[in-house]
């Protein structure tokens, strides 16, 4: 049993509130004003996107079958075997990108400021409820449990 974050596009209407509470949640102090005011401002790992009318909110899928995790061969992602979350260790990334290019839904990406690491949601784990489902105002990402 895994939990997943799962977009409702009929619900979502493109504010973005998603990607500004991801955001804060990575800030210095968890605070809105150095999240946006700092020199070195943590990047989204949720990603809205819009084409015309549809709008959505992307961020890692914790695959049952991650191929980012089985093509990484310095072991810096893992899934873990009781939440099904796929966790990333910035100690053992090598900057090979691998992960990057195999992920199917494109939400693996270059941590921005020039490390030699990748980002990607780690659904809020020291929190119950991941920050952008939380802070969605239409309840467009929702938590659902899923057999794996």
């Amino acid at each position: 049993m895994g939990r997943r974050i799962v977009p409702r596009e009929e619900y979502c209407m493109g504010c973005r509130l998603c990607e500004i509470n991801c955001i804060v949640q990575r800030a210095p102090g968890r605070d809105i004003f150095r999240a946006f005011l700092g020199r070195q401002r943590p990047s989204s790992r949720v990603k809205a996107q819009e084409r015309g009318p549809l709008s959505f909110a992307l961020q890692c899928r914790h695959c049952d079958d991650a191929a980012c995790v089985t093509a990484y061969l310095s072991g810096a992602l893992r899934k873990d075997e009781v939440s099904g979350v796929v966790t990333h260790d910035p100690e053992r990334c090598v900057g090979c990108w691998t992960c990057i290019l195999v992920c199917p839904f494109g939400v693996v990406m270059r941590e921005e400021g020039g490390k030699k690491a990748v980002s990607k949601c780690d659904f809020c784990s020291h929190l119950e409820v991941p920050a952008c489902v939380r802070g969605c105002p239409n309840e467009a990402l929702v938590v659902v449990d899923v057999d794996g």
